[in-house]
């Protein structure tokens, strides 16, 4: 699954996984991260969702990055931020004031780019990756934000009754791709409800990851 993939999905609006508010879970358990204003948190695959605005809310610093560049110029244009707009690399740098967002591929994405992470909020990319990306976006992402806390969002269900994206990432998988850095706790495990929840069932759940 690659780039074409999402191009497409955003151009045709079959864009299921954008949210009309805050996700429910993040305004939850972001305080298990412990967080203090003026923290900068990392969203990758983070589309032009509100929980970018939720997060400005609560006195933090925000990086995004996403593929689409229309869903990115919505998110400031929601927030009435005019951005500066750079080119780095392969990526293109939209910031603006708290919020710095990334348009292109979250492999190009570098520690350099970044700087100091406080903690990453997981509830988009993971899931929308395909089994043989998984590995390879665990390890770049422990990489870029040298293993800074988690907050991330994954699924439990039948693969084989339905196709991803979200695909199920159940906790042994998620054992796999991070227990070697991560002491993972669940937060919560429930119905899985929304777009996914029509097609089949399952469990949507909420993981800490702290370094170890």
């Amino acid at each position: 699954m690659q780039e074409s993939f999402w191009q497409a999905r955003w151009s045709e609006g079959r864009i299921g996984f954008h949210e009309p508010a805050a996700n429910p879970l993040l305004t939850r358990f972001l305080p298990q991260l412990t967080l203090t204003p003026a923290d900068h948190v990392f969203v990758p695959l983070c589309g032009k969702s509100f929980d970018l605005d939720w997060l400005l809310s609560q006195g933090l610093r925000v990086t995004g990055i996403e593929f689409n560049q229309a869903a990115v110029e919505e998110v400031f244009d929601r927030l009435s931020l005019p951005p500066q707009i750079t080119e780095t690399g392969a990526l293109t740098r939209y910031q603006a004031g708290d919020l710095t967002l990334y348009c292109g591929d979250v492999f190009a994405l570098t520690a350099n780019d970044l700087g100091p992470v406080t903690a990453i909020y997981d509830r988009a990319a993971l899931v929308a990756l395909p089994p043989e990306t998984r590995p390879l976006y665990a390890a770049h992402l422990i990489k870029i934000t040298q293993s800074a806390p988690q907050l991330l969002i994954g699924f439990d269900y039948d693969q084989t009754l339905t196709d991803g994206p979200p695909f199920s990432t159940p906790q042994d998988e998620i054992s796999q791709h991070y227990a070697d850095r991560y002491a993972i706790t669940e937060l919560l495990s429930q119905p899985i409800t929304g777009p996914l929840g029509a097609r089949t069932q399952g469990m949507e759940q909420a993981w800490l990851l702290t370094p170890t």
